[in-house]
């Protein structure tokens, strides 16, 4: 155990746990600035989508379990989608609320709207499998039950479906609608300087980690080629979108293409959704990893190093918790000894660098949402919880994962809000 004293080895060691969200902080202001300078800036508003030569016809999918109190208001909205040729399938997932009176009431108003009614809850990725086989249309456009999607954001999901052959999915820009809590307010920035631009960075130096699954485009075909979504991943949007790049289709982001979506606004509600979250990513790399070694997958190389590292940085981030608090109990060797972990210069490096993406994220940010800079003044606070949180779910969905057992049907659903 010498190596555990070796002056190289704890350099690396604690400069790891600085230097890599500095530096992944850094790549993703510097992607997400060229992202918008090249992409986004001379694009029309959001209310002015490219014109097509003609709107193929579209499919809108809606997975609803115990929506009951939520899925009028979904189906609504996607009702008044600015497009001229569309349907509307939500599929019943097993609900033991009234849901399916809701449903069945709504298509009465909407002549589009279809409902399937599945007699047990098999999970989300079974319900959107029956839709996608029920569905007429080569585009699909997939929202959760509780979400409401903008006007226009069905012409601009499939005006990137049909610019190119080998465009398998685009997801959308979630938006948080509950802000009357202070995890709602913080997750609001939480999405735009960190959810959307790492996207956005993402899309400039290879492949894109993960679709959102409460707002995505599909192109039918690529769904059939790949077999649909797996029923037994615990995430299955980051799944899909892994096995959809590795078969070499393009995801695009489209951040005009707006959704208002729910958010956990309890403790207990947001640890269960992020370390959903977090086992789901280690079960995507534990299986995918592997297939991303030739050449010819060399675009994915750039998101599998990130949450690799990610990982890695979690544990070593739990070292130094566990080594600090040992040298408050035993004598340890000076140079395992450490006195604090309170923010010194590393820490108002590291507050310097997240203020500089929060200004980033503004900037880009204004143009979909009006005086979204009023809520990050609660993102003063938000660093520190935020990587707590990532490191504490990281290192718990790691041995989840590993000691989960023969993989069996996952029944979680959207949405993730917890329970009050």
């Amino acid at each position: 155990m010498s190596w555990l004293q070796n002056p190289e080895f704890l350099s690396l060691f604690f400069g790891f746990a600085f230097y890599y969200p500095a530096t992944m902080s850094v790549v993703w202001m510097c992607g997400g600035l060229y992202y918008f300078l090249r992409r986004e800036r001379h694009e029309p508003p959001r209310h002015q989508p490219p014109e097509m030569k003609e709107y193929p016809f579209a499919t809108l999918l809606v997975p609803c379990h115990n929506e009951g109190p939520n899925c009028e208001d979904t189906i609504s909205a996607l009702a008044a989608q600015i497009y001229p040729d569309f349907e509307i399938i939500a599929i019943n997932d097993g609900s033991t609320d009234d849901t399916a009176e809701h449903l069945n009431r709504l298509t009465a108003r909407f002549p589009r709207l279809r409902v399937i009614h599945l007699s047990r809850n098999l999970g989300k990725a079974n319900a959107l499998r029956m839709g996608t086989l029920a569905a007429r249309g080569e585009y699909l456009i997939c929202v959760d039950g509780d979400a409401m999607l903008d006007p226009w954001a069905t012409r601009w999901m499939v005006w990137h479906l049909a610019s190119g052959p080998r465009v398998g999915a685009v997801t959308g820009n979630p938006r948080i609608r509950n802000r009357s809590t202070l995890l709602g307010r913080l997750q609001v920035g939480e999405f735009s300087s960190i959810i959307g631009m790492i996207k956005r960075a993402q899309r400039v130096y290879g492949r894109i980690f993960t679709l959102s699954g409460v707002i995505a485009g599909f192109r039918k075909t690529a769904l059939e080629r790949i077999g649909f979504w797996n029923e037994t991943m615990i995430t299955e949007d980051i799944d899909i979108s892994w096995r959809l790049q590795l078969d070499h289709w393009d995801i695009r982001y489209e951040p005009n293409a707006l959704c208002w979506i729910l958010m956990p606004e309890t403790y207990k509600g947001l640890w269960k959704q992020r370390l959903r979250w977090a086992q789901g990513g280690v079960e995507v790399l534990m299986k995918h990893a592997g297939n991303l070694l030739s050449w010819k997958k060399r675009r994915m190389w750039g998101v599998l190093a990130e949450y690799f590292f990610s990982v890695i940085w979690a544990y070593v981030m739990l070292g130094i918790l566990i080594l600090w608090a040992l040298g408050l109990v035993f004598p340890m060797p000076p140079a395992l000894y450490v006195d604090s972990i309170l923010p010194r210069w590393h820490g108002m490096v590291l507050a310097l660098i997240c203020m500089s993406q929060f200004a980033v994220s503004m900037i880009i940010d204004r143009r979909y949402e009006a005086g979204v800079g009023r809520n990050y003044f609660w993102m003063v606070w938000y660093p520190i919880a935020y990587w707590l949180l990532s490191l504490f779910t990281t290192v718990v969905a790691v041995p989840k994962t590993l000691f989960r057992g023969k993989p069996k049907r996952a029944t979680w659903v959207s949405p993730d809000r917890g329970v009050q």
